[in-house]
């Protein structure tokens, strides 16, 4: 068996004010190639606490069902303790972002992310306002010779 061998990178992306909910699955293939990782896993985190990552069916209505979930989960205009301690209107981003959780683990085989069909990574920003996220990715695996 080949030793492993581990592979970091990050992307950035530009988010509008939250529920914003961005595709970055092609931007994790990308990276998957530079890694010449065969077979392994990749991780994948976002930094900061009112941002977080799923996987998603990325289509207008999987998309538009997933935020008002999420607000119904922990809708804004609520009462939050973060609130009466910040004055900042983003209680709610925080619990949002800490329920569905700030990163995944992905299969890699064959030197390609294993996905389902109709299954895509996103990158959602829970905050009151617009906000850069960086996403944070870690591969370890065995590549080819």
């Amino acid at each position: 068996m080949e030793p492993a061998s581990i592979f970091y990178d990050s992307i950035e992306v530009n988010l509008k004010t939250g529920i914003d909910i961005c595709d970055i699955t092609a931007d994790l293939i990308n990276i998957v190639t530079l890694s010449r990782v065969e077979n392994g896993n990749l991780m994948a985190t976002v930094t900061g606490s009112t941002g977080s990552l799923t996987t998603i069916e990325y289509e207008p209505g999987v998309v538009k069902d997933l935020k008002n979930a999420i607000n119904r989960l922990a809708p804004p205009g609520e009462e939050y303790e973060h609130e009466k301690a910040w004055h900042d209107g983003n209680g709610h981003s925080h619990v949002q972002a800490a329920l569905l959780g700030p990163s995944l683990v992905l299969p890699v085989r064959n030197g390609r992310i294993k996905l389902g069909t109709w299954q895509q990574v996103v990158l959602i920003n829970h905050d009151n306002s617009p906000r850069s996220r960086i996403v944070e990715i870690t591969i370890i695996g065995t590549r080819d010779k």
